[in-house]
This record gives structure tokens, C-alpha cells and sequence, in this order.
């Protein structure tokens, strides 16, 4: 999904949201969607300490009774020890029965229930009568938003208002950077960058990465589509991060407002990307308006958990202090909370900035223009060079605006725990004067030379990727000694694991499937969070596309097996090897900035246009967030466990598997939790480069105009991301008294 003492700035892309306190204090029993965020790996952090502590008190008794006495009889300390011994195996016998117990009890009713359904029920797929067409309705509805969107009331005077502020307020952006010039821009991109880092060392290096990011944008003739999507970014953070602050404030103020909005907050996390376009096209049309709003509700959660977060964790003894000087409540808000939260909002700021420029990518599909309309644009016609010419701003872009976050965190933190504040010109207030009176003289430089980029100064590089992309598939698509070629593995998993998995799925009676799903879900929860999990998949297939839900779920399934078993493998070296994880973190670094779109360039390019594309995408996309929760996770094993482990002769591979791995169980549920939320984003999205099923439906449904197809098709995803973060995130059960 961070370590609890230093939050990480540069989290995934289905970026890292924070979680509650525990499952049990979620309204419905279940347990919150568990996300790479802050608070949920805090917590993950705290379940692997809790269990290393116990683990190492096990080890602890057993070298004491073994070091004891040599004549074997020991002392009041080994007798006690063995007592104790004696307890807990009578305790695990007891365990060991009620859960034979369980099993059988559940067996018998899986048993029971088996045999009804195929008396009853027979095989088959969904039957028909079971479904409920929306298609029509929601069709109807769109036809009137169309005819009604210029007379009715509600359109003239609310909405049509919101759509052309929105409107209203990119262009005014748009046109500022646009009247800035080249000159002005770049200028306020380095120096702001800059002064947010510090004007120091660090702060120089932030800044060379906003020259070069905002320079390659020109060269590669992107200057334009850049300023657009830097214009609906600004807006759309801006909106983002003033709801998320209020919304925090009001969940860190009130423990009823935040009981109320956790489910809330869960259940938005769950949601792909794709499921936030379909409502706001159906009122507002393809445009600027949907894309900025669908954007803003997407980017915000982060921002109001992470506030919510710092105004909770405020140290006491501040407050305590504050009221003890006769502070009343919104002079500790203003004096001590809102002070003492302002890294976790800054990390919050962060998260939004990510996911905000992840949105307005996806927002192309819409109708948002910019970077994201050129990638779209380019992957329609298997265009990898044009696809790439606008893919590395974006990339650019992310890493320019996580680094300068990154840093203004770090600095903001270094300057709390300081003695004393510094003063000078480059300090304070100053500072940002200086920063502002460059950029207004670099704008009127621009202004003398022209605004726009030289058209000397650009390069196109369609031409030499494309020809590149010829020469790799024509080299190593087939015919390559012994490993075969990507065709060669892009059919071979296809055929021996997509095909036969999709099939298995689609070829199970309907009620058997409900079956298996209640009892994965009973296994690793509660009752409800079984009914949860199988309502959700029977609502695919009342929504009428069973099938394709379960094409979908064959893509999840496969694409997850192989990120799980690539992410805890390499966790595992870095977190064994140093080296190895010092060689891989510019990489992940670099990978968890990119937005969804980026990874459908290279997989197209070099596996073609098909499923197995798609799938290869998925698992690039996540594999960074299971590798790190990965090596974290084992990492934060208890020295004491992993020393009396050693000291009892145990070899490395017994450690890892005996020690190591068990105590890292709340950490790698984690990462197979948040595998499953970014496979799923990004399985959806690979219906533009062949993925088909439902992904396919979305696409189709936004590029065409026909709301019921991809209304449909997005509430199944969002069925099936609910079902699969019920099947993955265990539940802590009420123990009875």
C-alpha cells in the first residue's frame, strides 16, 4: 500500500489511502478497503510488531527451558516454563478442535446446500428471468439530459452554472500559462520548485528535475497538451484539497461524522477510475465539466484521511497544554491541531496531486484534452511512437510534482523539529518574493521573445519508435532461441492459464460460484462480510453480464497469481539483500509515479493488442506497491524472534519460512489486498488495447455515447472490486465471552 515513523512520498498511483482504527468500528462489522496508505500500513505495522512480540516470548521460553538445568530436571523456572508449555499446547488443542469444528460445521452445509442447489436449481449460466435491464432506463435518461439540458431548471440554473465555472476556470488558467510564455513557465516551475524545497543543495536538485521535466515537454513538441493538463490539474487540486480538508475536519472533529463517512471513504477507494466518469458524462456531457468534477471526487479522500489522521494523532500534552492556558475550541484548532497535522495534510496534498494527474489522464476518454487525449488518440491507432511522445511528460510531470511535495514535506518537518526558525533572503516570506519576482521577469522575457515553444526546438520521435517497434517484434516476437519470443509467451499464457481459468469460471453452475465466493468470504471474515461478497457478485449477474464479469474476474485472478508471486519473491531479496533494493528503488520510485495510461504503451509495443497485453500491464502496475508492503513486512519482523532463531541453529531458509513469513502474515494480506485493487484498475483499463469483457463495455460505452452499456458495465466493476476486496481483506471476528 509506509513505515510508521516517516511517511512515504512516493506511494502508487491508485494511490495510498489511510484506513480507520479496526474493522470492529466500522458500522457494518466489515472491514475498511485496505489501501497503501499511511494509516493502514501503521496498523499493519503495529499487527506484525503485536505478533513478533508474542512470537519472541514463545522463542524467549523455549531457549530458557533448553538452557535450564544440564541434568534435565530444572528449576522453579523450568518447571513454570513447562507449565506454561503445558497450557498454551492445551490452549492450541482447544483451538485446533473448535476449529475442526468449524470446518466441519461449514463442510456440512457447504455439503447440504451443493446438493439442494443441483436438485433445485441445476447448472447452467444466469438465468435469464434473474436479470434487470438498466440499459433501457438509463439510455432514456441520457436521451433526456440531451433534450432537457437547456430548458429545464435544474440544468439553467444549478448546473449549467457549475459547468461553466468549470469551464470558466481552466481557461482563465489555461490562458495565464499560455500568456507566461515558455519563458515565464519554466521559470515558475523551477523556481517555485525551489523555494518549496529550500533554497539549499536538496532544493537545487528539485529544481533541475522541473527544468529538465518541463524542457523535454517542449522538445518533444508537447508544450500545449502540457499547459492544458498543468491548467485542469491546478484546478482540479485546488477543489480537491479544499473538500478534503473540510471533510477531514469534520471527521477529525466528531467521531460520529467520521463513523459516517468511513464506509463512505472505503467504499470510493474500491471504485476504479473508469467508475467515476459514467455518472458525471450522464449530467454534464463529454468535457471539461465532467472531466474536472469526476477528478476532483476521485483526488479528495486522500486529502480528508490523511487531515483527519494529523488532527487525531495530535500529540496530548499540546493540547493539554493549550487548555490549561484557557484556549477555547477553535483557538486549539487554529493554535495547536491544524499546526500539528500539517505534514500528514502535506502528505495528504501528495496523494491528491498523484491521483488528480492519474484522473485527468483517464478523463481524455471524456472529452479533458491535453496529455491524455494525445496518448488516447495515439493507442486507438496503435501509434506506440505518438503514444510515447506524450507519455513521457506525463511521467515527467508526476515525478516534478511528487519530488517538489516530497521535499516540502521533508523540510517542513526538519523546520518543526528545529530550535529556532532561520531568517534571511532566502528564508521565509522573502523567498517566495524572490521566486515570484524571477517568474515576473522571466515572463516579460518571454513576452520580448514570443510565448509559444519554438517549432526549431522540438523533435519528433514517432518516426524512430515506431521503426524501433518494428525491429523488436520482428527480433524477438517469435523465433528468439530457447525463450521464444513475447508472442510466443503472450499465446502460451493465454492458452494455458487465461483461457482455461476463464472457462472453469463461466463454466461452473451460477449458484456454485455464489457458493465458493460465501464460503472464501466466511473463511476470512464474518457472516457478513460473506453475504457482502455474494450479493455483490449476484448483482453482476442481475445486472445482466455474468459472463462478462467473469472474463474479467479469469483477467484479475491470473494477472494477480503472477504479481503475488513476482512481488513477494523479489520483496523478499530486498528485504534479505540490500543491495538489491538499493538497485530497485529508483525503479519502483520511477513506476509508482507513472499514470494508468503509461503502462499500455511499452506492453503494446511489444506483446501486441490482446488480453494477455492487458494482463502484462495489470501486473507491471502493481507489482511496486506488493514489493514494498512485501519488503516492509519483513523487515519490521522482531530482532529478538529472528536472534533467538539463530542462536537455536536455524538456517537462513528456516528463518524466512518458520520465522520471517509467519510474523509478516498482516503485511502480505495487505499486499495481496492492494494487488487486487490495482489489478483490477488497470485489467479495466487494458480493454483499450484488447482486454475485452467489461473494461471493453466502459470504453465503448463513454466513446459512443451509450450510457447503458457502460453504466452497466461500471457498476459490475464496481461489484466485483467490492467481492474481491472482501475475499482479500480478513475480517477480525467479535470474540464471544
Amino acid at each position: 500500500m509506509t513505515p510508521t515513523t516517516a511517511p512515504n512520498h512516493n506511494p502508487p498511483n491508485k494511490p495510498p489511502l489511510p484506513h480507520g482504527p479496526s474493522p470492529a468500528d466500522t458500522p457494518d462489522g466489515t472491514a475498511p478497503a485496505a489501501s497503501p496508505g499511511a494509516v493502514t500500513r501503521s496498523s499493519g505495522a503495529k499487527a506484525v510488531n503485536g505478533r513478533d512480540a508474542q512470537a519472541s516470548g514463545v522463542v524467549g521460553a523455549g531457549s530458557r527451558v533448553r538452557g535450564g538445568s544440564p541434568s534435565g530436571t530444572g528449576g522453579p523456572a523450568i518447571a513454570g516454563a513447562r507449565s506454561s508449555d503445558a497450557k498454551a499446547a492445551d490452549g492450541r488443542d482447544a483451538g485446533a478442535s473448535g476449529a475442526v469444528r468449524r470446518w466441519g460445521v461449514l463442510g456440512g452445509v457447504v455439503v447440504v446446500l451443493g446438493v439442494l442447489g443441483a436438485w433445485f436449481l441445476g447448472g447452467g449460466a444466469w438465468p435469464a428471468g434473474l436479470t434487470v435491464d438498466l440499459s433501457t432506463p438509463l439510455d432514456a435518461a441520457n436521451t433526456w439530459v440531451l433534450d432537457n439540458r437547456d430548458t429545464h431548471p435544474v440544468f439553467l440554473y444549478f448546473l449549467l452554472h457549475l459547468s461553466n465555472t468549470a469551464t470558466d476556470a481552466v481557461d482563465a488558467v489555461y490562458q495565464l500559462l499560455a500568456a507566461m510564455g515558455w519563458p515565464g513557465v519554466l521559470a515558475a516551475a523551477v523556481l517555485f520548485a525551489w523555494r518549496a524545497a529550500g533554497f539549499d543543495r536538496r532544493g537545487a536538485r528539485v529544481a533541475a528535475t522541473a527544468l529538465g521535466a518541463f524542457a523535454v515537454c517542449g522538445l518533444l513538441g508537447m508544450w500545449d497538451a502540457t499547459l492544458l493538463t498543468i491548467a485542469l490539474m491546478v484546478v482540479a487540486v485546488a477543489l480537491a484539497a479544499l473538500l478534503g480538508v473540510v471533510i477531514g475536519l469534520a471527521a477529525g472533529l466528531s467521531d460520529r461524522v467520521d463513523r459516517l463517512l468511513r464506509p463512505v471513504l472505503d467504499t470510493m477507494q474500491v471504485l476504479p477510475a473508469f467508475a467515476y466518469l459514467l455518472p458525471f458524462v450522464l449530467v454534464f456531457g463529454t468535457g471539461t465539466p465532467a472531466a474536472l468534477f469526476c477528478t476532483v471526487i476521485y483526488a479528495a479522500p486522500p486529502m480528508a484521511r490523511l487531515t483527519a489522521l494529523g488532527l487525531r494523532s495530535a500529540d496530548p500534552g499540546v493540547l493539554e497544554a493549550s487548555v490549561s492556558l484557557g484556549a477555547g475550541r477553535r483557538q486549539r484548532l487554529w493554535t495547536a491541531r491544524l499546526p500539528l497535522a500539517r505534514r500528514q495534510m502535506l502528505l495528504g496534498l501528495n496523494q491528491t496531486i498523484m491521483m488528480a494527474l492519474s484522473m485527468v489522464v483517464i478523463a481524455a476518454l471524456v472529452g479533458a484534452g491535453g496529455l491524455g487525449e494525445e496518448v488516447y488518440s495515439a493507442l486507438s491507432t496503435v501509434d506506440v511512437g505518438k503514444a510515447l511522445a506524450a507519455g513521457i511528460p506525463i511521467v515527467l510531470i508526476a515525478i516534478w510534482l511528487d519530488r517538489t511535495t516530497a521535499a516540502a514535506g521533508d523540510r517542513l518537518g526538519a523546520a518543526d523539529s528545529a530550535p529556532g526558525g532561520r531568517a534571511g533572503l532566502l528564508h521565509g516570506r522573502s523567498a517566495w518574493a524572490l521566486a515570484a519576482a524571477g517568474t515576473l521577469a522571466a515572463t516579460l522575457v518571454g513576452l520580448a521573445l514570443g510565448t509559444r515553444w519554438p517549432k526549431g526546438w522540438t523533435y519528433d520521435i514517432s518516426a524512430p519508435v515506431n521503426r524501433a517497434q518494428d525491429w523488436v517484434v520482428d527480433h524477438f516476437s517469435s523465433g528468439v532461441p530457447v525463450v521464444g519470443g513475447t508472442e510466443v509467451w503472450s499465446e502460451a499464457f493465454t492458452v494455458w492459464l487465461l483461457n482455461p481459468l476463464r472457462d472453469a469460471l463461466q463454466g461452473l453452475p451460477w449458484w456454485a460460484l455464489l457458493l465458493v465466493v460465501a464460503v472464501l468470504a466466511r473463511l476470512v471474515g464474518t457472516w457478513r462480510t460473506a453475504l457482502t461478497a455474494t450479493v455483490a457478485l449476484a448483482a453482476t449477474g442481475v445486472l445482466g453480464v455474468w459472463t462478462q464479469s467473469l472474463d474479467t474476474l479469469s483477467q484479475v485472478v491470473a494477472a494477480l497469481a503472477v504479481t503475488l508471486v513476482l512481488g513477494v519473491l523479489v520483496g523478499v531479496a530486498c528485504a534479505r539483500l540490500g543491495w538489491v533494493e538499493r538497485w530497485l528503488r529508483p525503479v519502483l520510485d520511477t513506476l509508482q509515479t507513472l499514470p494508468q495510461f503509461v503502462y499500455l504503451i511499452p506492453v503494446v509495443a511489444l506483446f501486441g493488442v490482446s488480453r494477455a497485453a492487458a494482463i502484462i500491464a495489470a501486473v507491471v502496475y502493481a507489482l511496486p506497491a506488493v514489493i514494498r508492503i512485501t519488503t516492509q513486512g519483513i523487515r519490521e519482523v522482531d530482532p529478538a524472534a529472528m536472534e533467538a532463531a539463530r542462536s537455536m541453529g536455524a538456517s537462513p531458509r528456516q528463518q524466512l519460512f518458520q520465522v520471517q513469513l509467519p510474523l509478516a502474515r498482516p503485511a502480505l494480506q495487505l499486499a495481496v489486498n492492494q494487488g487486487v485493487v490495482l489489478v483490477l484498475a488497470v485489467v479495466v483499463v487494458g480493454g483499450l488495447v484488447g482486454g475485452g469483457a467489461l473494461g471493453y463495455d466502459v470504453v465503448k460505452g463513454l466513446s459512443r455515447g451509450e450510457m447503458g452499456v457502460g453504466v452497466t458495465a461500471g457498476l459490475a466493476i464496481v461489484c466485483l472490486g467490492l467481492v474481491l476486496d472482501r475475499l482479500t481483506q480478513p475480517t477480525a471476528r467479535t470474540p464471544k465471552h
